[in-house]
């Protein structure tokens, strides 16, 4: 991460980046990798656009209802070719009910994964924060499922051009139970993923850096770097369990966790 400080574009091109990502997401086309274009861009850079697209939802009124990471697992981090994990942001109209429905035709290449979901009671403003900070600041735990939707072509990109695009982010459920991180061992937490009846991924919380609450750390310290903090009642998704499955219109799914429940959805 040599070049993360300083920017190498201006802030017309930040704009101009955010306002071209953001509307591949909002019109469902894929674009090609923006370092393609911009070799020089740094991870401040790629920062700075995904801040901006944050600011363009808000000023049109949606919330910021959570904070995701991604690629926080090494055989993600491998499967993609990127060698740090990223975080980005979710908006209202991400969430989808327990159960529900989720427009195929709004996404370009959908992919669900398996998660877990931290619920703060405290604020976390790094940098130094470590695992017990988190499970100190934690109110609850909750199974979640992200969809991500990369908005490059075949899902090609490399770190900066995919922290620029949010992450991936796209769509997420959350349901089952709630628990106190006291009551889970959340390194051996094992869940099942089924698509359409199909038993098509298995995991365990250790695949998430050792440990999901090394994720929530990690963001609060990503976040300290630009003056940013967790608030208390933050909403964490902490990134995949097990690796990402594509999802075609009609499929079913439903990820199984250990002591936590079940959460389901149908692509249509």
């Amino acid at each position: 991460m040599a070049d993360t400080k300083g920017n190498t574009l201006t802030k017309l091109q930040i704009e101009e980046l955010a306002i071209h990502l953001e509307n591949a997401e909002l019109q469902a086309y894929d674009v090609t990798k923006i370092t393609n274009d911009f070799p020089d861009m740094t991870y401040e850079d790629a920062f700075d656009i995904q801040w901006e697209i944050r600011r363009r939802k808000e000023e049109r009124g949606n919330k910021i209802v959570g904070m995701k990471m991604g690629l926080t697992s090494w055989a993600k981090m491998s499967q993609m070719g990127v060698e740090h994990p990223c975080y980005g942001f979710l908006a209202d109209y991400f969430s989808v009910p327990d159960g529900g429905t989720i427009k195929h035709d709004e996404l370009i290449h959908p992919k669900i994964e398996a998660e877990l979901a931290f619920v703060t009671k405290a604020p976390l403003k790094g940098p130094g924060i470590h695992i017990g900070d988190v499970l100190r600041a934690t109110d609850f735990v909750m199974p979640a499922v992200e969809v991500i939707d990369s908005r490059y072509r075949d899902f090609k990109f490399d770190l900066k051009s995919v922290i620029a695009d949010n992450s991936s982010s796209a769509r997420f459920i959350t349901g089952g139970r709630m628990a106190d991180v006291a009551d889970l061992d959340l390194k051996n937490l094992g869940v099942v993923m089924e698509v359409n009846g199909e038993v098509v991924e298995l995991g365990a919380g250790a695949a998430v850096l050792g440990h999901p609450a090394a994720s929530v750390a990690m963001l609060a310290n990503m976040l300290g770097e630009r003056g940013e903090e967790l608030p208390a009642g933050s909403f964490i998704m902490i990134g995949a369990i097990t690796a990402a499955v594509q999802v075609n219109k009609g499929d079913s799914f439903c990820v199984r966790y250990q002591d936590l429940g079940s959460i389901s959805g149908k692509f249509e």
